[in-house]
């Protein structure tokens, strides 16, 4: 399947963006009863945009978000340790996922099947980062162990997991219709001329 063209790469990259900034943290244009959306934004900037640079770009939007959110009061520094880099490989695992997928999507029912996989593995590796990363390196847990992590990513990532396919199961139906409606207006120009 071919990308988008360039001009929709730039509506797409900027919408996840929108994503990203009403969904992660709390402030001033969050939306409180949504979970974050910053791993569904990285799983779909790697099915729908070409370029690599959508990781860090994203890695630094998310950073930007976050130290907004610490400056204005509106979360603690908790989460922001040096453990914090562990988001590049999470974030560049889930971008793998949506590449993945895109590399076998190919218009047809049995895409669907590729679906789970990549966004479970992806998931899964990304919260091996994220998760891991936090748990053993920030400092905030003197008693770590590999059991310890076990508990917390079955504890975790099913949520983590939840939210990333709740996200991305609404970016297919958009895309879908889309997709539709823009077959059907081809369809009647056509017809008419």
């Amino acid at each position: 399947m071919s990308f988008p063209g360039l001009r929709h790469q730039w509506i797409i990259a900027a919408l996840l963006a929108v994503l990203m900034l009403l969904t992660r943290g709390e402030h001033f244009a969050s939306v409180h009863a949504l979970p974050s959306a910053s791993w569904a934004v990285l799983f779909l900037a790697g099915f729908y945009l070409r370029p690599f640079w959508a990781v860090p770009a994203f890695f630094a939007l998310g950073s930007l978000i976050d130290l907004g959110s610490l400056a204005a009061g509106t979360i603690s520094d908790w989460c922001l340790s040096p453990a914090y880099w562990a988001l590049l490989p999470a974030y560049t695992a889930l971008w793998g996922g949506g590449r993945l997928l895109r590399r076998h999507s190919r218009g047809r029912a049995g895409d669907l099947l590729v679906l789970p996989l990549a966004l479970a593995g992806s998931a899964f590796i990304a919260y091996l980062c994220s998760g891991g990363g936090f748990y053993f390196f920030s400092g905030h847990y003197q008693d770590s162990s590999l059991a310890g992590f076990g508990e917390r990513i079955l504890r975790y990532y099913p949520g983590k997991l939840l939210h990333l396919s709740a996200y991305v199961g609404l970016a297919a139906v958009v895309d879908v219709a889309l997709r539709l409606a823009r077959a059907e207006a081809h369809k009647q120009r056509a017809a008419a001329g």
